[in-house]
């Protein structure tokens, strides 16, 4: 018998790729009475509670501003809107990212340039991005991937030298460093997601940008409320993005606990890379001058299909992100991009599988991952 046979002989021993039912059941009351409070006062749609997440979650990341939205996808929208973004503009992203990143760009009528990322950190590849810099170009939105700090410095370089803004999609990066620096608080606009299963998320849905300049902040949060400043006097077309009142009080009470939460991640995470050792499953690099906080465990294996078949014939749930780059996607099929454009984002596509990592793993749910990941293929 193995080590974490004998811990879990009287457990269920099905290990999910995220749980959430364990912070729930940790935190429960706190949870409804933050909710009780926002019923009671019926302060549903933006108002204080949402308000006050949003002083302590710029707080949090280091930057004076933090504009709480309904999601992460309407984060990155409002961002580009706010930086100006629009029809006949391009603006530089990652193709190994979750298909909302180009959506920010794609709302607001301009056009996403997918760049490859790199072999070994899998982020956005610097060395790639000034041949994607035109006359069109307006930034670039680079993409903290799995919690993983890209390479802001060599993309800011970049940036500077051609006039652009760089921006920070953060929502795998919750509390995440890249030369001690938190995520959203070094370009033009951070922006986060609170979708659940996020390392700080909400009781549904929920988002937020971080920055530093007041005029984006003001602009952010007219657009949000439906172009307006003062209620019914509309300046410009708006949207209906607002923070809800019940997630904003559900995000309050996780962000007392997010540093908390990100700990047990790091130690999970540098526990994975330090005790799996097949030579068969390939890790994600991690460089020195960064800090992860691993939303995402997420692994190369060759024989992907039989690798997610044991892992589930074991009792272990494994996922796919993301198994379709975002340059080969129907929807963008109008751009013109082919296989072969961005090779280490396809290859990082058809080989990707992401293992359970959540902070309320217990020990011998951590044991028996690693275990099965080093017994896979008879190694």
């Amino acid at each position: 018998m193995t080590a974490w046979e004998g811990m879990a002989a009287d457990m269920d021993t099905y290990i999910k790729r995220i749980d959430l039912t364990r912070d729930y059941e940790a935190h429960r009351e706190e949870y409804l009475k933050a909710i009780e409070k926002v019923c009671r006062e019926t302060a549903f749609s933006g108002g204080k509670y949402a308000d006050a997440f949003d002083r302590d979650f710029a707080e949090y990341v280091g930057v004076p501003y933090a504009c709480g939205v309904n999601n992460g996808t309407s984060a990155l929208h409002l961002a580009m809107l706010a930086l100006g973004v629009g029809p006949g503009d391009e603006v530089i992203v990652p193709a190994n990212t979750y298909i909302a990143t180009a959506w920010g760009v794609s709302y607001t009528g301009a056009t996403p340039v997918f760049a490859d990322c790199t072999p070994d950190t899998w982020e956005i590849d610097p060395s790639g991005l000034e041949a994607k810099i035109t006359p069109r170009t307006k930034g670039i939105l680079g993409v903290h991937l799995y919690g993983q700090p890209f390479d802001y410095a060599k993309v800011r370089e970049i940036a500077d030298r051609h006039g652009i803004f760089v921006a920070e999609d953060c929502a795998q990066a919750h509390g995440a460093k890249f030369q001690g620096r938190m995520a959203g608080s070094m370009g033009e606009m951070g922006c986060f997601s609170f979708y659940p299963g996020k390392n700080l998320y909400a009781f549904g849905e929920g988002g937020s940008i971080t920055c530093k300049e007041e005029t984006y902040h003001r602009h952010m949060t007219r657009l949000k409320n439906q172009g307006c400043d003062v209620r019914y006097y509309h300046d410009e077309v708006g949207f209906n993005y607002r923070l809800e009142g019940l997630q904003g009080a559900v995000l309050s009470v996780s962000l007392k606990y997010l540093p908390q939460w990100t700990k047990r991640r790091q130690e999970i995470g540098w526990r994975y890379l330090r005790e799996i050792t097949n030579p068969l499953i390939t890790m994600q690099a991690h460089p020195d001058d960064t800090e992860p906080v691993f939303h995402l465990f997420v692994v190369q294996v060759e024989e992907r299909n039989g690798f997610v078949k044991y892992m589930a014939d074991a009792g272990v749930e494994c996922n796919l992100h993301y198994p379709v780059p975002c340059h080969l996607q129907k929807a963008y099929v109008r751009l013109g991009y082919k296989k072969g454009d961005c090779p280490n984002a396809e290859h990082l596509a058809e080989h990707c599988v992401t293992l359970p990592l959540f902070p309320e793993m217990q020990e011998w749910e951590i044991a028996r991952v690693v275990e099965l990941c080093n017994c896979f293929g008879g190694a």
